[in-house]
């Protein structure tokens, strides 16, 4: 009787409970509307209507190529085309992030959803791409500016997806005004120029020190210097580190150091 009595209660304790069953279902409160005979969802429950979901692709159509027109402009890389699609593609993202979240909450209030997890990775990804045009050479470096707009072109198209209309519009209003209005100011602002003197001379004459005098004369900072001898041709090699803020005083500089006849090669770059 008493192994009777145990086995029963075994069977008994993992046996399925309808009961059970039936109130983890109707804890949760699953709304049956929104499922068909095939449970497939009907997802036009309690999502962005369609003129909506058109309008915002749309407008993050027309700002990421206003954006993208001006990079093109001035042959960039990541020009119309590239800006526009970064921005509709924001857009989409956002739009479906905020669908997936309504719809949840339509099927039950209780669960807890972060609609701005999907527009997040989104903004990594961008990063990827951003980091694409970017080229360092020597001390320069270029695309910071085009990658800056692709950066700022998605968070655009995730405030349209967002529907928040007025933010992308002034932030677009912004972004065509710092880089159409504030280059011109830019070139007027005396930046520091970085450049690589290279003076190859004959291996029989020192004279670095007329070099380093001839620089400072001109008023460019010398921030190192790197040798190099060629046994072939019987060469000394300097190249100089620079800097400075007048321009004119590079062209001036190549054209006296041309003129030098124990000077055999001279090449400024950077």
């Amino acid at each position: 009787m008493k192994s009777k009595s145990s086995s029963c209660l075994a069977t008994d304790e993992y046996r399925p409970d309808d009961k059970n069953t039936n109130s983890f279902f109707s804890l949760h409160s699953w709304n049956k509307n929104a499922f068909d005979s095939n449970l497939r969802l009907d997802y036009n429950v309690s999502m962005i209507s369609i003129y909506e979901t058109a309008l915002r692709l749309l407008l993050g159509a027309i700002i990421g190529g206003i954006v993208g027109f001006e990079r093109e402009v001035h042959g960039r890389a990541a020009g119309f085309r590239t800006q526009l699609i970064v921005c509709v593609a924001a857009v989409l993202i956002m739009i479906i992030s905020e669908n997936y979240y309504l719809y949840l909450e339509h099927l039950d209030p209780s669960f807890r959803i972060d609609p701005a997890r999907i527009s997040a990775g989104a903004l990594i990804g961008i990063g990827f791409l951003g980091a694409g045009v970017i080229v360092k050479s020597g001390f320069a470096i270029r695309g910071l500016t085009t990658a800056a707009s692709i950066w700022i072109v998605s968070a655009i198209g995730l405030a349209i997806g967002a529907g928040l209309y007025l933010e992308g519009v002034v932030t677009t209003a912004i972004t065509i005004t710092a880089l159409v209005l504030l280059r011109k100011i830019e070139k007027k602002i005396r930046i520091l120029f970085f450049k690589t003197i290279t003076v190859s001379t004959p291996a029989n004459k020192n004279v670095e020190e007329t070099l380093s005098s001839m620089l400072s004369g001109y008023g460019l900072n010398i921030h190192s210097v790197n040798y190099e001898r060629t046994r072939t041709k019987g060469e000394f090699i300097y190249h100089f580190e620079v800097s400075t803020r007048n321009k004119s005083a590079i062209k001036q500089l190549f054209s006296e150091l041309s003129s030098l006849d124990f000077i055999n090669t001279i090449k400024i770059s950077g």
